[in-house]
């Protein structure tokens, strides 16, 4: 039995305000709270008899269907909901990190490709967006501090898990530019950019995604050094734009290829 005190405080970690004030984030799903399991230890943990059977190394509260139904944030839950810490120091979120992160960013950035996200707004594409950096390999993603919360219930739902692998840095990203050595390759996607599939493309380097409306800001884009067209085949009218996180999906895809 879960007291009305625990439904309430879980309920309220739908909001960033009580998320940053508890330290904590929600997760659901066999999927997503079996691959953060791997990786950290959970605050709680409530689920049924049937995933307690399936995970006795994993203390949790038994709840009935009922009740996790109404502790839940989706239409359908699946067996499980648990509570984790917000990842902190490099790999966290919150912006008091942020004075301590251009050495580690700089560092890390030159190891490879990382993704950097400008204003993303909708939880969706952000979590599908943090799903797609792990498919390729990228193992950070650099948010600007108006790109929604990537541990609302919604975004880390997206993830399907992925959210257990991939660095999340929310950081002033103009400042983070003006950071990095004047030549290093920062991509961005733009309608009049050079096409992606006949320019050189490096095997390190930021590449940066912009706001569903908007697109890459005008502070950040004066900054990006490698302007990137993904074009589009139709003979006739068209689509003005792609989606975010399919933008995503080919721009990371057409890196990998050419390595």
């Amino acid at each position: 039995m879960i007291s009305k005190n625990q439904f309430k405080f879980i309920r309220q970690l739908e909001q960033k305000k009580f998320r940053r004030r508890e330290g904590l984030f929600v997760a659901e799903g066999t999927k997503v709270v079996g691959d953060l399991l791997q990786r950290y230890q959970p605050h709680s943990v409530y689920a049924t008899a049937e995933w307690i059977k399936n995970n006795p190394t994993t203390e949790a509260t038994e709840v009935s269907d009922d009740e996790l139904r109404r502790l839940s944030f989706q239409q359908h839950p699946q067996q499980v909901l648990a509570l984790f810490p917000l990842p902190q120091g490099p790999k966290g979120v919150t912006p008091e990190t942020v004075a301590n992160l251009r050495s580690f960013t700089t560092k890390g950035m030159q190891e490879g490709l990382s993704l950097a996200l400008d204003g993303i707004q909708d939880p969706g594409n952000l979590g599908t967006i943090i799903r797609i950096a792990d498919w390729f390999g990228i193992s950070t993603i650099y948010c600007s501090d108006d790109t929604v919360d990537a541990y609302n219930p919604k975004v880390v739902q997206a993830t399907m898990g992925s959210i257990a692998r991939v660095n999340i840095i929310y950081t002033d990203l103009t400042a983070l530019l003006k950071s990095l050595p004047q030549d290093f390759p920062v991509y961005g996607t733009f309608l009049d950019g050079e096409n992606i599939y006949t320019q050189e493309l490096s095997n390190h380097g930021l590449i940066i995604m912009g706001n569903e409306g908007n697109g890459i800001s005008g502070e950040v884009r004066a900054l990006v050094n490698r302007r990137l067209l993904i074009p589009n085949f139709h003979n006739g009218d068209t689509v003005d734009s792609l989606n975010v996180a399919i933008a995503t999906a080919i721009t990371c895809s057409e890196f990998r290829r050419r390595q």
